[in-house]
């Protein structure tokens, strides 16, 4: 009979609960995934209870008070708070999205909080995010063009054309579809993910960029976009309500049309 055991440190454990102050009337609790590089133990879950009264609105706001009153080693990436950088992607009841938007009221019950899905951790809610990027440096996420502006100043664009990249520009490169995707968990050593590939068609699909031919020869490969099977997990955990699907779709279409 065959044997399975799971990798060293994977079995998770049960933390510390911190409790709220006992005059706290409206209280939750947020069961936070902790591991650190630099021990031996096996990551564990953490409880923190929260007196909402005293609290922000959102996730991201439990997150900054327990770091500040309760436990200042967790750690977690945030920038603005305001869901347009993308740093403090992470897994909230379940679903990849971003915490400052993620609304505690929207959760029944403990809010259950995990590190990004499928991604090597660095510590607690941080995850290792150097493949996605080096994936995003690979398509070459800038404007290409040869010939000079026709004024010599600035690369003009129709309001039909601007247009067409609605849908694509606002992707804040979170990644939260791309590791919540199977194919990603799958393949992500050879298929470039929702992620990287909605960036691949923003650029695609830009009439002012002079390197579309280039760029789609770059991305026909059976695994860096055939990978994708229309699982469609990517749209529904987007943060931003975007699509990746959709663009994956168009940058077939454009190949097929070659």
């Amino acid at each position: 009979m065959a044997e399975f055991r799971l990798p060293k440190n994977s079995t998770l454990t049960k933390g510390v609960t911190h409790k709220a102050d006992n005059a706290a009337q409206n209280v939750k609790t947020f069961e936070v995934y902790r591991w650190s590089p630099d021990d031996d133990a096996n990551p564990r879950i953490d409880s923190f209870e929260i007196d909402l009264d005293r609290c922000g609105p959102m996730v991201l706001d439990a997150l900054i008070k327990i770091k500040s009153e309760q436990d200042s080693s967790l750690t977690f990436r945030r920038s603005c708070r305001e869901g347009i950088c993308g740093s403090c992607s992470m897994n909230i009841d379940g679903t990849n999205t971003l915490a400052c938007l993620k609304s505690i009221d929207d959760v029944k019950g403990a809010v259950k909080i995990f590190p990004l899905p499928h991604m090597p951790v660095v510590k607690d809610l941080v995850p290792d995010l150097s493949q996605p990027y080096r994936q995003l440096t690979s398509i070459e996420p800038w404007l290409k063009a040869d010939t000079a502006p026709s004024d010599g100043e600035e690369r003009r664009q129709s309001p039909a054309d601007r247009e067409k990249l609605d849908g694509l520009w606002e992707c804040v490169l979170c990644f939260s579809c791309s590791t919540a995707c199977p194919s990603y968990w799958w393949n992500s050593d050879d298929y470039l993910g929702p992620a990287v590939l909605l960036q691949a068609y923003r650029w695609i699909a830009d009439s002012r960029d002079e390197h579309k031919a280039e760029r789609l020869e770059s991305l026909d490969d059976s695994f860096a976009l055939y990978r994708c099977h229309t699982i469609m997990n990517c749209a529904k955990t987007c943060p931003k309500g975007l699509n990746p699907g959709k663009a994956i779709a168009s940058i077939k279409s454009e190949m097929a049309q070659r």
